[in-house]
């Protein structure tokens, strides 16, 4: 795999909720040497229940991506969906790593976030820079998000909670190439 993937531009993880995506990009980015920007997804929990999800910079700004208690015309199931987090916070992130990283972090490309055509956008222009792109990437069709699949420079590694230190190996072979 590292072979496919050493000449690709983006690579971008996919795999069941919970499969540890977030976990492998974490653990990436604190052992590569190289400058990285752009934001994660977490969720909001309370009292063990899953509220919402957080979005976070890796510069450390944070908003609320989704909420129960959120009302918007944008659901995800039980949520409600707040593009200007995507807007205010998670794009800014990500153009500005595409300007001044070595690495683009978009985690992640998903149901909720693909509400914004402006982080459509903004996936676009990171794939398109000279910038390394790592991300996550809904595991279910997706009209938009399987185009991007599809796309020549991008590989797309299948997470699961059994390969990722492999993944994590591989990933970071192919930051250092």
């Amino acid at each position: 795999m590292l072979s496919r993937l050493g000449m690709k531009k983006a690579c971008l993880l996919s795999g069941q909720p919970g499969s540890g995506k977030t976990t492998i990009i974490k653990e990436v980015l604190s052992k590569v040497g190289k400058s990285a920007g752009g934001f994660y997804t977490e969720e909001i929990r309370n009292q063990g229940i899953r509220q919402g999800f957080r979005i976070i910079t890796l510069d450390g700004k944070s908003a609320t991506l989704a909420h129960s208690d959120i009302s918007s015309p944008y659901r995800v199931s039980k949520y409600g969906v707040d593009i200007n987090s995507m807007e205010e916070v998670a794009i800014p992130a990500v153009r500005e790593a595409i300007c001044n990283r070595d690495i683009v972090v978009i985690d992640e490309i998903g149901k909720m976030e693909l509400f914004s055509y402006s982080f459509r956008d903004a996936v676009i222009e990171a794939l398109e820079s000279e910038k390394r792109v790592l991300g996550t990437i809904m595991l279910a069709s997706h009209p938009w998000a399987d185009v991007v699949k599809r796309r020549a420079e991008v590989e797309v590694i299948s997470v699961t909670r059994f390969n990722c230190s492999e993944v994590v190996d591989q990933v970071l072979r192919w930051l250092e190439s």
